[in-house]
């Protein structure tokens, strides 16, 4: 891909493993662990997108902590856990390819960047406990206008950041909601399919689709 001058990572399912907070206690919820997990980060999308439509903005991590409350309720896990499957989210794992691959794309001078509906604080915590501080130019949160993704006034924050061309950008998710987002929007978007899924249905369609983050340097040659 040419012209590309800066490449933008979701952080959530792109970067860094959503489940690996109750993987790490998943000896004490038992074999629903990953059902818990995937409930729980269903529910925190579902409420930014309807928190969105109804323009009653709470932060990332408001949001987390009432879908928690409600996927614990659900697969009635004791209330006993909550505080450390809290903590764990602050300090989610990176998938296993995460880092070299930063690391290459450092070395090949793009400027690097994560654009997340986290709070900054969330953010820089999670990129300072996976030492990942040094890769990444900025980090972008979706507080600065106060909206969630896929609003187009989240995208546009880099392109205002930079004074760059949207087509400039490449865009990387593993939530095809918001690669459709991105791409609508005018972003590049790759769509990093690591479960094997299908494609929404949203009027774009990735150029790309891959199912690790490493086989992003041979499409950038």
């Amino acid at each position: 891909m040419k012209n590309i001058k800066a490449i933008i990572f979701d952080a959530y399912g792109t970067l860094f493993d959503v489940n690996s907070a109750a993987e790490k206690c998943k000896n004490k919820i038992g074999d629903k662990w990953v059902d818990f997990a995937n409930y729980w980060r269903t529910t925190q999308l579902e409420y930014t997108w309807l928190r969105s439509l109804m323009r009653r903005h709470k932060d990332f991590w408001e949001i987390t902590e009432d879908s928690l409350d409600k996927s614990m309720k659900i697969f009635k896990i004791d209330n006993s856990m909550r505080n450390e499957l809290l903590n764990l989210y602050k300090v989610l794992s990176p998938f296993k390819e995460v880092p070299e691959v930063l690391k290459e794309l450092k070395k090949k001078n793009y400027r690097l960047s994560i654009l997340s509906n986290g709070t900054p604080s969330l953010l820089n915590e999670l990129v300072k406990s996976n030492n990942l501080e040094f890769l990444f130019d900025d980090v972008f949160s979706v507080e600065e206008v106060g909206i969630y993704k896929p609003d187009p006034k989240v995208y546009d924050l880099p392109i205002k950041r930079y004074s760059i061309k949207k087509e400039e950008v490449l865009f990387l998710s593993s939530n095809t909601w918001d690669v459709s987002g991105g791409g609508n929007y005018g972003y590049s978007s790759i769509w990093i399919n690591r479960n094997d899924n299908i494609f929404d249905i949203l009027d774009f369609t990735p150029k790309f689709e891959i199912n690790n983050l490493s086989k992003l340097i041979s499409i950038l040659k």
